[in-house]
């Protein structure tokens, strides 16, 4: 008889942004003439960079030529993007890392879920709570917890509070962790975090034999030159953090499809033989026997980010979504609602009005308003009464959604 993963009969009923779509599609079947604004999933709007266009266009043209033509490219991605992140990216903010330690892939949240192939299942996980779900819930299709209890928790995860009252920054924990999710600038709340709270979870991280997990995905939107980009910009961070970057949300890859992985080669841990393994090996073997790798048209288009037109058209994007999260918050806090984040992040974090419950306003601003947005419940208990809105689309869209919710939700 055949057998299944029984890990995934855990998961709670419908992956959260599945069941955002579910409930759209069930509206629209019985109001098809409403015109309904999205900014509920976190998907890019505008054009790709022209750069990053030209560049592909150019390496179509490649590919029709044998002199140039490129079949099976390395797992790890090509040196000459590889090389481009290291330098740009981190040895610019005087990280250490080396082309070497970088896996370009196909998304961040692919390899967010695939690292857990490398790491074992006794290990105490962290993640704070609310939490991009995806962290949670491959996880869960590991088989690295329990059931889930009725605020949605499940049962082996440790779970860290960020709330307004300690500034959406999670607590270290008071006991060893070995796994530790850390996204910054936060995916939902938008917060973000400073070099003394990374020296922190660093400092904890390196006396406890932890490994942090950090999420930078949207690193870029950062303004204050203060604010890290990058764990690595804290001492230590080698020795105990894996980051995970994307071209999505900066150039707009959301459906071209290129990430990065930073695996330091100086990030060891010890075998249950005793042993000492470095996570770089690790990731490698996982990389070339599962990951045929992104293709050369993608990376040759990931590389053009770092030209200077590509870094002028990136910025651009960069603003353009800045000012729609800006008129974002404007607007509801005229409105008198709560609001966080939205600063140095694409999202804003809003305190639903009138007491309702995550689910509720959401159902509310799509029957009343014809918008769409993310239910802060969600991401976790601690989201409840909570409710992300995101600045990615265009700016007509976002003026008349703000126009729409104002009107109704006015405090």
């Amino acid at each position: 008889m055949v057998t299944i993963n029984e890990n995934y009969l855990k998961l709670k009923a419908g992956y959260l942004f599945p069941e955002i779509a579910r409930r759209v599609r069930v509206f629209t079947e019985s109001n098809p003439d409403a015109p309904i604004i999205k900014l509920g999933i976190g998907d890019v709007t505008e054009p790709l960079p022209e750069a990053c266009r030209t560049a592909m266009i150019k390496a179509v043209e490649d590919m029709g030529d044998r002199a140039t033509f490129k079949g099976y490219g390395p797992e790890q991605g090509y040196a000459w993007l590889r090389e481009k992140i290291a330098s740009q990216d981190f040895q610019a903010r005087g990280c250490k890392i080396d082309a070497s330690e970088i896996f370009v892939s196909d998304g961040g949240k692919c390899d967010t879920g695939n690292i857990l192939d490398i790491f074992g299942k006794g290990n105490t996980i962290a993640v704070t709570d609310p939490v991009y779900p995806v962290y949670v819930d491959t996880n869960v299709m590991a088989g690295h917890t329990g059931p889930v209890n009725d605020k949605g928790e499940y049962e082996g995860l440790f779970y860290l509070p960020i709330t307004a009252e300690n500034h959406f920054t999670a607590k270290i924990p008071d006991r060893p962790v070995d796994l530790i999710y850390l996204c910054f600038p936060n995916n939902p709340t938008g917060a973000t975090a400073s070099k003394a709270d990374l020296k922190a979870w660093v400092d904890y991280a390196r006396a406890n034999g932890s490994v942090i997990l950090f999420d930078a995905a949207y690193e870029a939107f950062i303004t204050d030159p203060e604010l890290p980009h990058s764990i690595y910009e804290i001492e230590g961070a080698r020795e105990c953090a894996i980051e995970f970057r994307s071209f999505s949300k900066n150039a707009g890859f959301t459906g071209t499809r290129c990430a990065y992985t930073v695996v330091p080669k100086s990030l060891k841990v010890t075998a249950s033989d005793g042993a000492e393994v470095t996570l770089h090996q690790l990731w490698n073997r996982r990389q070339s026997t599962k990951f045929n790798g992104v293709s050369y048209l993608v990376q040759r288009g990931a590389e053009a980010v770092y030209s200077p037109e590509g870094q002028s058209q990136v910025q651009g994007l960069i603003k353009f979504y800045l000012e729609n999260a800006q008129i974002i918050r404007q607007k509801l806090s005229n409105a008198g609602l709560t609001v966080y984040g939205g600063v140095h992040a694409p999202y804003i974090w809003v305190k639903t009005p009138q007491g309702l419950s995550s689910w509720d306003f959401f159902d509310k601003l799509l029957n009343l308003c014809y918008v769409v947005g993310t239910p802060g419940s969600g991401f976790g208990a601690a989201g409840e009464g909570y409710f992300r809105i995101s600045a990615f689309n265009s700016r007509e869209n976002v003026e008349e959604a703000m126009s729409r919710i104002t009107a109704n939700f006015k405090v």
